[in-house]
């Protein structure tokens, strides 16, 4: 089945194409008023497409540009990599009816495509982490605090009377081992440690 996929961004525009490919391909789904910048996998007809495309319905899939499918780009190369991975091929109309395969092999100018995308991503990325890091030393260093605000902090007396709390409390009393006191009461190792601590830190207990 040749399937045509169409997104427009607000429900006022139209998609006249809509109307008109119908009677071109075997199945046009239409998603109207969604962002581009929606994962496709979350989008009612995007949805469904790939859903077909497991059940291996769809053997290739026309969309008019390549931000039909997305304007994220970590969310655009992974739904092309989905496709690739089913074997459906993807036909992109405003770059010539370029298509993800050619006789049965891989285009090099789409794989050319695909990897300008994956090097854009990567430094979309990088860009983010370094405006974070940038913006992290920026508000340090006007005196700001990481953390949480004073205040915040659960009392370890409220912590310890919890009930798994006192039962851990309890077998902690009897000399029973972090590993044996979290088996016993199904919790975690870190928790058991966590109330250890507590009752250091408030003198219930000392260290033997």
């Amino acid at each position: 089945m040749i399937a045509k996929y169409q997104r427009t961004s607000t429900m006022v525009q139209h998609g006249e194409r809509f109307t008109t490919d119908k009677g071109i391909y075997d199945l046009v789904l239409f998603d109207k008023g969604i962002s581009g910048t929606l994962p496709f996998a979350e989008r009612p007809q995007g949805a469904k497409v790939l859903q077909m495309v497991k059940e291996g319905k769809i053997k290739e899939l026309v969309v008019c540009e390549i931000r039909d499918i997305g304007r994220n780009t970590r969310d655009t190369i992974n739904t092309l990599g989905t496709l690739e991975d089913a074997g459906v091929i993807v036909t992109i109309q405003n770059l010539g009816n370029l298509r993800s395969l050619v006789n049965g092999e891989k285009n090099p100018a789409y794989t050319l495509i695909i990897t300008t995308l994956a090097s854009i991503y990567q430094m979309e990325l990088e860009n983010t982490r370094f405006r974070c890091k940038m913006g992290l030393e920026n508000y340090l260093a006007k005196g700001g605090k990481l953390g949480r605000k004073n205040g915040t902090r659960e009392s370890l007396k409220t912590f310890l009377q919890k009930p798994k709390s006192v039962a851990i409390t309890s077998l902690l009393q009897k000399n029973k081992s972090v590993r044996d006191i979290a088996g016993r009461l199904g919790v975690s190792a870190t928790l058991v440690v966590k109330v250890r601590r507590a009752l250091l830190e408030t003198g219930a207990m000392v260290e033997s």
